[in-house]
């Protein structure tokens, strides 16, 4: 079982195309930025601190798959409620759902890895198993 935690989000007008309407990779840019918010609001600390304590310096999306719904428009206030669909050994499945009230927008999923920097090497990165501390907090 995954906490759900909720990331709030007010569309701008800059959010949109020339008809007023949401621009697809806005939905991906929110999305990305509740999965960050997600871990803080499990207690977890920012990458940049957890780099210097256990050497994870972020989650890089692998892979993104999103069903759009509904449009949305500027002036619209959404929620982007995020989940853990799945734990796997170095990689979590974040669920996304975007409502803008109980209406269903968008939902996506985002395949993440932890990663380090090998032997502190700036250049590479490599997946690491997940921290248990980790998956206790965001269950």
């Amino acid at each position: 079982m995954s906490k759900t935690t909720v990331y709030d989000v007010k569309v701008m007008f800059g959010d949109c195309d020339p008809a007023g309407i949401v621009f697809f990779p806005n939905f991906c840019k929110w999305m990305d930025a509740s999965s960050l918010d997600f871990f803080m609001q499990c207690g977890i600390p920012p990458w940049r601190e957890l780099e210097k304590t256990v050497g994870i310096i972020g989650t890089p999306l692998l892979e993104i798959h999103t069903k759009f719904f509904k449009p949305a428009t500027y002036g619209d206030k959404l929620s982007v409620y995020t989940s853990v669909a799945e734990w796997r050994d170095k990689v979590i499945i974040h669920k996304h759902v975007i409502r803008r009230g109980d209406l269903v927008l968008c939902e996506g999923l985002e395949t993440r890895a932890f990663v380090v920097h090998p032997d502190g090497d700036p250049e590479r990165l490599k997946a690491i198993p997940i921290p248990e501390f980790i998956r206790r907090a965001c269950s």
